[in-house]
């Protein structure tokens, strides 16, 4: 999430702070009031501070590195980064130039963080080479006059997008692709221009294909039951063009929910589908949607319930069959992606079938309890995250590489990809939805080096078919001090870097496992902190100020629906691929919710939504039921999903304000999917607030109105992650488990 930033913050220095330590069983009120502004890594030269990448695009676990892999061991923290590369962007620079200048040894791009030791030669900041200046870059195109390369905008922006000319292309720009079943009303909006092609499958127990000639007055079904033996009937007229075939393809959306509304058969042929996917676009590649909801059950890719059968737990969380995982490399060799929603309360085992995704460049996303009319918050939710998928922005035929300073290496990926190389992820598709992380090592000192880089470099395909480049690039200074590793650490970046090696630890081992090495990477920075740092407090539990919410994540991380005890094997598997491939800020957000009072809003001072920051707001408040007043009514914010908490004795007046209703006992929560339109400043205070935080956010989140006296308040009180729930610890007595964990 964008941060907030409060007028009374914006002057507040905060090396004034930076040292200072937390006793964590003294100060229990230690999440900030507001959510505060990334830290940035703090570069000596201070020009460079401006011009450093977004930590909402790329972000270092430490922003300050050690100059040693021995000094970075006795910190104890993990040094990896956190990558957002196609984020949405407000402003973007965009150049297109016949010459785009890198480095002639390592090939980085020229960024701000070069050298130039004269006009003619610069000095790469990844690999130290001294490269020559082309003569076409000392013209600036701003001013439209030769002179300093520094003032070119490669060199002012760490965000760049270059628009590449033909050597960058494997082939000529494809038509954007895109196979599945959408909701009529999306269709102009899909990505693309007038080569845009799309088709349709469907299949059961066979497999359907659907026919769109040209000049046809209706879709021709074409059914093909040998499904180990998997053919396209007529290829020619199944990927077809959007523009020309319009009318056609709308005929075919509003007769497909007619087709096999009395169906009695109930196989999937999950496989064989994709399959014939495949061939049909074996020859430009493209986006496969998929919507599931069973266990494929029939031909290829066949798989057997196992969530009851499986003695060992931790067997779930891995692949029966590498079917999957072998049709996606298939896939992502012909650049095809294959976007995986499956719908319902039935097993489809995630664990094996998320292969299709997560090896294609592709996104799964899962809606246990989908149903259209019995479950209208769901519905509601697989709406809004269908429309953002059809029509947010799209790259096709993509490659990723990320380059850092010698010295310097990467060992590990976390997210959505095929690794091509030691350093090149495959992409077939990239949208602006996907996160990545890096795990990093120090291989040689970097003693010579006051700062080190880290550079990533997206090249794809645009849906207009244009091929571009778009480069991104973080500059972080080193140290020699423990202490100043600790007191610059990134708790947010650590917290995203954690839940991953707790997801590999869990499918690899057991939660068991996952949990004990998170507990360890607590008690690791404690320790540290207190062997480094001159406090002795033997009663207290001191850390820096810059690690103070860690503790705090990790319990949330331990109680989260991804580690906690009796969840259902898929949706187990889908909290683990969301703690892998969302952006920090949603996975921050996911691992501790933020919660508000808003009964009260008109108390606050006025909110002003200037589209940048909410200058006065509700303050945050710690997840626990000690902060939850009687009268109050509350909204926690869980990313995908607003729990909007009505307590039992909330006031006539309150409920007239923002539901028109006297009573709670005639609000009903399962209907309502948004707040009703009420003209009075309390209800259009709240819209605002509600629009603020939507601003943020990719895909509107649905709201889910809990009252206290009903059945379903757990849903709310499960996530006051800091009060005692079952056999889980309280924040107080996790704090006191970590105590006695010291050495």
């Amino acid at each position: 999430m964008t941060p907030v930033v409060l007028p009374e913050m914006r002057n507040m220095s905060l090396s004034c702070n930076l040292y200072e330590p937390q006793d964590l069983l003294q100060n229990r009120g230690i999440l900030p009031s507001s959510i505060p502004p990334a830290p940035r890594p703090p570069l000596q030269i201070s020009s460079w501070n401006e011009k450093n990448c977004s930590p909402d695009v790329f972000r270092c676990t430490l922003r300050k590195i050690p100059q040693t892999e021995s000094l970075l061991k006795k910190s104890r923290l993990p040094l990896g980064l956190s990558l957002h590369p196609f984020k949405d962007l407000n402003y973007l620079t965009v150049i297109q130039c016949p010459t785009i200048v890198r480095c002639r040894q390592c090939r980085t791009y020229i960024n701000p963080f070069v050298q130039f030791i004269d006009q003619r030669r610069w000095k790469c900041n990844i690999c130290f080479r001294i490269n020559e200046v082309p003569e076409e870059f000392l013209y600036d195109p701003s001013t439209k006059s030769y002179g300093d390369p520094s003032r070119r905008p490669e060199c002012n922006s760490s965000t760049i997008e270059f628009i590449a000319p033909s050597e960058y292309m494997l082939r000529p720009p494809q038509p954007a692709v895109v196979f599945c079943n959408i909701l009529m009303e999306e269709l102009d909006k899909l990505p693309g221009d007038r080569r845009t092609q799309v088709g349709f499958i469907t299949y059961s127990k066979s497999v359907q294909f659907y026919s769109l000639t040209v000049g046809s007055s209706k879709p021709i079904q074409m059914t093909v039951s040998d499904i180990d033996d998997m053919f396209v009937p007529t290829p020619n007229d199944l990927v077809v063009n959007l523009k020309e075939n319009k009318s056609l393809i709308k005929k075919l959306l509003s007769e497909l929910p007619d087709m096999f509304e009395n169906t009695s058969d109930t196989e999937s042929a999950f496989g064989a589908a994709l399959q014939a996917c495949y061939k049909l676009l074996y020859p430009t590649g493209g986006r496969v949607t998929v919507l599931q909801c069973m266990i494929p059950s029939v031909g290829p890719g066949t798989l057997f319930r196992r969530e009851k059968s499986e003695k060992n737990a931790s067997a779930l969380f891995g692949p029966a069959i590498d079917f999957y995982k072998k049709l996606a490399l298939d896939f992502s060799g012909q650049q095809i992606a294959v976007d995986l929603f499956t719908l319902g309360n039935n097993y489809v085992d995630l664990a094996t079938v998320e292969g299709i995704s997560k090896f294609s460049g592709g996104q799964l996303m899962h809606f246990p309890g989908y149903h259209v009319n019995r479950n209208i918050h769901i519905a509601r939710k697989f709406e809004s995250y269908l429309r953002r998928y059809l029509t947010r922005k799209i790259g096709f035929e993509a490659v990723m590489r990320v380059r850092c300073t010698r010295g310097l290496a990467l060992t590990a990926f976390h997210g959505n990809f095929f690794v091509r190389s030691t350093d090149l992820l495959s992409l077939p598709n990239i949208n602006p939805d996907a996160g990545f992380g890096m795990q990093l090592v120090i291989e040689d000192d970097l003693h010579d080096c006051r700062e080190v880089s880290f550079q990533a470099a997206l090249l794809y395909t645009s849906s207009k078919g244009e091929r571009r480049i778009r480069v991104h690039t973080l500059c972080v200074p080193t140290t020699t001090s423990v202490m100043d590793i600790i007191n610059y650490a990134d708790q947010e970046a650590i917290i995203g870097m954690l839940a991953k090696f707790a997801t590999d630890r869990a499918v690899n081992g057991s939660i068991e496992e996952a949990k004990e090495g998170l507990i360890v990477s607590c008690t690791d920075a404690l320790e540290t902190y207190h062997l480094y740092s001159s406090i002795s407090n033997r009663n207290g539990l001191p850390i820096s100020n810059s690690l103070k919410l860690l503790p705090l994540y990790i319990l949330a991380l331990l109680k989260s629906d991804a580690l906690k005890n009796d969840v259902p094997p898929d949706y187990r598997t889908y909290c683990f691929s969301q703690l892998k491939t969302l952006p920090l800020s949603q996975v921050t957000l996911m691992i501790y919710p933020s919660l508000y009072r808003v009964d009260n809003l008109l108390d606050v001072s006025p909110i002003q939504n200037n589209g940048e920051c909410l200058q006065n707001m509700p303050p945050r408040l710690q997840l626990s039921y000690e902060n939850i007043q009687s009268t109050g009514m509350y909204l926690m914010d869980c990313g995908d999903v607003y729990l909007l908490y009505l307590t039992r004795d909330i006031p006539e007046y309150t409920l007239e304000n923002f539901f028109g209703k006297k009573q709670l006992n005639e609000i009903d929560g399962n209907s309502y999917i948004e707040l009703p339109e009420l003209n009075n400043p309390e209800s259009e205070r709240l819209k605002l607030f509600l629009n603020w935080l939507e601003s943020f956010k990719t895909v509107y989140g649905t709201i889910k109105i809990i009252r206290e006296d009903s059945d379903e308040k757990w849903l709310f009180i499960e996530r006051l992650i800091e009060d005692k729930c079952g056999n889980n610890f309280s924040y107080f007595e996790f704090l006191h488990h970590l105590k006695r964990q010291l050495k």
